[in-house]
C-alpha cells in the first residue's frame, strides 16, 4: 500500500512538471515539441543520477518510478514524431524529415549519454 501512495505522489507531481515545462517550451518552439525533448533528455539524467546514488527504495519508487514516470513521456515523443513527419507528407517544408531524423537520433543517443551520465554523477 505504501508503494503504490509513493509513486502515486511522485506521478502528480511528475505530471504537473512536465505539463508546465511542455507549455512553456511551446511558447517558445510551437512547430517543435521542445518540451517533450526536454523532459525525456532531463528525465534520462535524473533517473541515472537516482540509479547512481544508491537511493532508498522508496526513493525509487517516488522519484524513479513516480515522478520520472510522469515526467517523462515514451507515448508522447512518439506521437509528436509521427506527426512531424504527417507534416512533411503533406508539403509543408522540405526539412521536416530532416528534422524528424535530428529529433530521434538527438533524444535516443543523448537520452543513453545523459542517464550514463547521471549514474555515473550519482556514484
Amino acid at each position: 500500500m505504501m508503494a503504490s501512495l509513493l509513486v502515486m505522489i511522485g506521478g502528480f507531481f511528475g505530471a504537473i512538471c512536465r505539463y508546465a515545462v511542455s507549455r512553456w517550451a511551446a511558447r517558445r518552439s510551437p512547430r517543435f515539441p521542445l518540451g517533450t525533448l526536454i523532459v525525456n533528455l532531463l528525465g534520462s539524467f535524473l533517473l541515472g543520477w537516482l540509479a547512481g546514488s544508491g537511493a532508498a527504495d522508496a526513493e525509487k519508487l517516488l522519484v524513479g518510478t513516480g515522478f520520472m514516470g510522469a515526467f517523462t513521456t515514451f507515448s508522447t515523443f512518439k506521437w509528436e514524431s509521427v506527426q512531424m513527419m504527417q507534416r512533411k507528407q503533406q508539403g509543408k517544408t522540405r526539412t521536416y524529415l530532416v528534422v524528424v531524423c535530428s529529433y530521434l537520433v538527438v533524444t535516443y543517443s543523448f537520452g543513453v549519454l545523459l542517464a550514463w551520465l547521471g549514474y555515473h554523477l550519482g556514484r
